[in-house]
């Protein structure tokens, strides 16, 4: 075949590619632009805004509620986590269930180093770990209706953490009070920047300070389901029942899913309960959220969304299937297209290495085979389209993480976005390998993100 044939396919596989790219981009630009046209409206018109606090943090809960907190291979960090967890929430009606494995000894030994609060339990599972995050807080529930059982008190809800979390002194509080009105009440995260991280750990700033002050926010006023992000979220006793119930088992939590917190925020709404998103600053202005170091590797920081993917797109699409409401379709097909997103970028990044051997064949003199008007001019307006709007998510994303980091991370912001992406397009790849083993096998595997670091050791709390 000569050399201008070769190139002919190329340019046909580049128009192909360019084409299939262009236009699954502009579908995304209409998805985002109507999630960023609500959240304008909506903070022109003073429809949403984030409060102040309004109560000390030491307040007098309304009832008991039960903070769960799954830990396996956690020995680095568990013991500082319910330390300062303890301490900043004094409140005598709060109940810490700590669940921990046989097999751990590591973190069997941190938590005895903990200090001794009757609020503290340690429940050591019968099971050799690790089983599931869901099937660990299955018997911390397990072990808090005994203890209502023997003990006579009744937790009004439950409230999930997790071991690398840094509570905020004024959470507790907002969660209880959001109890009253809500079955599912969610705080925002906030991940801590890393200086040892500039790139990997920085991204999931940037991420969550658009996710959890816009897309979160639009959601709570739609008034569709909300995903629980499995750290300072709170459920009522109701809601968990009403679940339970509905399982037809004791358990409320789904042990074979690797993302049970995502599924039970929405498993809330399909009971007929109300979910809500607080955002809310305390008297310094800082956000009130749970502050974790999210992982600073690329290969953990892929292992990380490789479960999320697996357990929201694929178990998601699988257990929890679609809705008739047009908002709730809408916010179904947005938590599950990343695997999509991973295949466009993908297959942009491709064209990003395709494009300069063409162009050098050009300059050269091989000839470019001519396509149809029609085709030319739609690819143009398509491509037009995506530019306006790359330059717009890059002016939101600057913002976002701006406004909660500082201008310094926002501008660090627009450069981690093709880290980012490179991070989707490798989890996609494993998340879809270990989807399609599981329904051969039959069994999941709780792929745990190992954590070494607590953000109440670097910063003053």
């Amino acid at each position: 075949m000569p050399l201008a044939a070769h190139f002919a396919w190329l340019w046909g596989l580049e128009h192909e590619l360019l084409l299939f790219a262009s236009f699954w981009f502009a579908i995304g630009v209409i998805d985002e632009t109507g999630i960023d046209l609500l959240w304008l409206v909506l903070r022109v018109t003073g429809r949403v805004k984030t409060s102040r606090v309004s109560e000390p943090a030491d307040s007098p809960l309304r009832g008991a509620l039960a903070v769960l907190v799954p830990a396996w291979n956690e020995s680095a960090v568990i013991g500082a986590m319910l330390d300062h967890a303890l301490r900043v929430w004094p409140q005598r009606d709060l109940r810490i269930y700590v669940g921990c494995y046989s097999n751990d000894a590591a973190t069997l030994a941190a938590l005895i180093g903990v200090s001794e609060d009757a609020r503290l339990r340690i429940v050591v599972l019968d099971r050799v770990g690790p089983t599931t995050k869901a099937d660990c807080l299955n018997r911390l529930y397990a072990a808090l209706c005994q203890d209502e059982t023997r003990r006579g008190f009744h937790a009004r809800g439950i409230i999930l953490h997790d071991a690398e979390d840094m509570v905020h002194p004024a959470g507790l509080v907002l969660l209880d009070r959001g109890l009253d009105s809500a079955d599912f009440v969610q705080l925002p995260v906030r991940p801590e920047p890393q200086a040892a991280s500039r790139w990997v750990g920085g991204h999931y700033c940037d991420e969550f300070a658009e996710s959890h002050a816009k897309a979160m926010v639009v959601r709570d006023w739609l008034g569709v389901s909300l995903p629980a992000a499995g750290v300072g979220c709170a459920f009522s006793r109701a809601a968990i029942e009403a679940i339970a119930a509905r399982r037809g088992s004791p358990d409320p939590f789904a042990a074979e899913c690797l993302t049970e917190d995502y599924e039970f925020g929405l498993l809330v709404s399909e009971a007929g309960g109300r979910g809500r998103f607080l955002r809310v600053r305390d008297e310094n202005g800082q956000l009130v959220a749970t502050r974790e170091f999210f992982p600073a590797e690329l290969v953990a920081a892929v292992r990380q969304k490789t479960r999320w993917l697996h357990g929201i797109a694929f178990q998601g699409w699988e257990r929890l299937g679609w809705s008739a409401s047009l908002p709730e379709l809408w916010m179904r097909l947005r938590d599950r297209r990343g695997p999509l997103t991973a295949v466009v970028l993908a297959v942009a990044y491709s064209l990003i290495l395709l494009a300069p051997m063409l162009a050098a064949a050009g300059w050269v003199g091989v000839p470019k085979p001519g396509l149809a008007a029609d085709n030319e001019q739609a690819l143009h307006w398509l491509l037009a389209l995506n530019f306006v709007a790359l330059l717009w998510r890059i002016v939101a994303r600057c913002a976002f993480t701006a406004r909660e980091y500082g201008l310094r991370e926002g501008v660090w912001a627009v450069l981690r976005m093709p880290v980012g992406n490179v991070i989707a397009i490798m989890a996609a790849r494993r998340a879809l390998t270990a989807y399609l083993a599981s329904l051969r096998s039959g069994q999941v595997i709780w792929d745990h993100t190992v954590h070494a670091r607590l953000p109440q050791l670097a910063v003053a709390t």
